[in-house]
């Protein structure tokens, strides 16, 4: 039976399905480019998990140098000048830290789409697609009773989970190739009543607190010293605490250390602890049980590290995240695909629009351990692993895109979906007015639009931008 909900048309050159760190990066890009361009997030916000205290991580690589800039680092420039981010610091174990104030960036977002002109459709649902000869011609929407169809020249599928690219057919991988499981998502909650002197005095009481698992190679210099120098950083520790109170029976998440971002306001931290395992975040059943399951654990946590940890005592419940914070699904299948060998090696391909450097972090979805390799610099993202492979007229931004299951564990960050996004919307925008295809678009222009705002492509990029980074 067909809907009996009313329906309205809507025709964009380029709409952007997700309003997470890829989306925003697409739309403000496309829009900047002069492309008519509509956002659509199902939350009456954009920034996704840039708005939840998670902390956005490798600007620079693992020799301090910056990689990331462009339009990411117009957002961080934006929330410094709010005392929102105390900028960039080198990190030995994430190669950088950034943290940021989630609350304000909500703000500094809906600035940039204002000031850009990109037009929000915020509180809707994707609830389909519609595909003939394989090109997609529009999606539909619903939200408050009513549905929408767009049209547009050009769709980015920035949803992470790949939901539009699913329901329009492309093909797509999920999980580890091993086993097929995939990372385990999160709730993040903050936390006021930290006491963080009073915690790095335990650290250095008890250096054992910062050693870490084999899994876990992280470069000398990750010491309570470090953590102590700035208020810009990432907790990961207490694994002796944490294992034992886990066999006490006193422990109520499955991992084994706890990790907190320090916020820019005093005696706040985000705490990025929790963990379902076994976890399909591409199934509604399965977020349903998960966004139980991470609340009511909560509390628990809550009590233990007041109770066990020093400078912990007086913690209190500030604010919980509205959604998951999700770590993988699917990847859409593209043109091309970033595979583990180019990036451990440093590959820079000529079509490259963003680079990635962050370590190769992979959260295990049935235990509580965590891998982490470094990298020994930057490997680019290229234009083709945006673009869906058997889809026509479809891009990827964010999370989704076309990488190898390994890759993914560096590339799903933050500020590299943002900069994927920037040269996404740029490639978009440029389509939708010569009305040619996505993968026509001549990468040469795109990579120099994207230098023009001051991104980062090459090797030759960052030795130039290396006088440039903000600590």
């Amino acid at each position: 039976m067909e809907s009996q909900l009313p329906r309205e048309v809507i025709r964009t050159q380029v709409l952007v399905l997700g309003g997470g760190a890829g989306g925003v990066g697409a739309a403000i890009a496309a829009a900047r480019e002069g492309a008519q361009t509509m956002i659509v997030d199902r939350q009456g916000f954009l920034g996704g998990n840039m708005t939840i205290g998670l902390p956005l991580l490798a600007f620079l690589d693992a020799q301090g140098r910056q990689v990331t800039r462009g339009l990411p680092q117009e957002i961080v420039d934006r929330l410094t000048l709010l005392g929102g981010s105390f900028g960039h610091r080198e990190c030995p174990l994430h190669n950088s830290t950034t943290v940021i104030d989630p609350s304000l960036m909500k703000i500094v977002i809906f600035e940039k789409i204002k000031q850009y002109g990109v037009q929000p459709l915020l509180h809707c649902e994707i609830i389909g697609t519609n595909v003939e000869d394989g090109e997609l011609k529009s999606v539909l929407l619903k939200g408050k009773g009513r549905e929408i169809e767009v049209f547009a020249d050009v769709f980015i599928d920035a949803t992470g989970d790949g939901d539009v690219a699913y329901m329009a057919g492309a093909s797509f991988e999920k999980g580890q190739y091993a086993n097929g499981e995939t990372q385990p998502p999160t709730l993040m909650f903050t936390v006021g009543g930290f006491d963080l002197e009073r915690f790095m005095d335990f650290l250095g009481e008890h250096p054992e607190e910062l050693r870490h698992g084999s899994s876990m190679k992280i470069r000398p210099g990750y010491t309570a010293e470090f953590l102590r120098a700035s208020e810009n950083h990432v907790f990961v520790g207490l694994k002796n605490t944490v294992s034992r109170l886990r066999q006490e029976g006193k422990c109520p998440i499955s991992r084994d250390t706890i990790i907190y971002i320090n916020l820019p306001r005093e005696g706040y931290i985000a705490l990025n602890c929790i963990r379902i395992l076994n976890f399909d975040g591409t199934k509604v059943e399965e977020l349903s049980r998960g966004e139980i399951e991470s609340h009511l654990q909560i509390l628990p946590l809550i009590d233990m590290l007041r109770e066990h940890i020093t400078g912990f005592e007086h913690i209190y419940l500030s604010s919980i995240a509205p959604f998951l914070g999700i770590r993988e699904t699917r990847r859409i299948m593209g043109k091309q695909m970033i595979r583990e060998e180019a990036a451990v090696n440093g590959v820079i391909p000529d079509d490259t629009i963003a680079l990635g450097s962050y370590i190769i972090d992979i959260h295990s979805g049935s235990g509580d351990s965590t891998v982490i390799r470094s990298l020994a610099g930057p490997y680019g993202i290229t234009y083709g692993a945006t673009i869906a492979k058997d889809v026509k007229r479809l891009m990827l931004s964010g999370r989704c895109i076309s990488v190898d299951p390994v890759v993914f564990g560096s590339s799903r960050v933050m500020p590299t979906c943002m900069a994927v996004g920037e040269g996404v919307g740029i490639g978009a925008a440029l389509a939708a007015k010569q009305q040619i295809s996505p993968e026509d678009v001549d990468v040469r222009i795109i990579r120099k639009k994207l230098r023009e705002h001051g991104a980062i492509l090459s090797l030759e990029d960052v030795g130039e931008a290396s006088g440039t980074t903000s600590l």
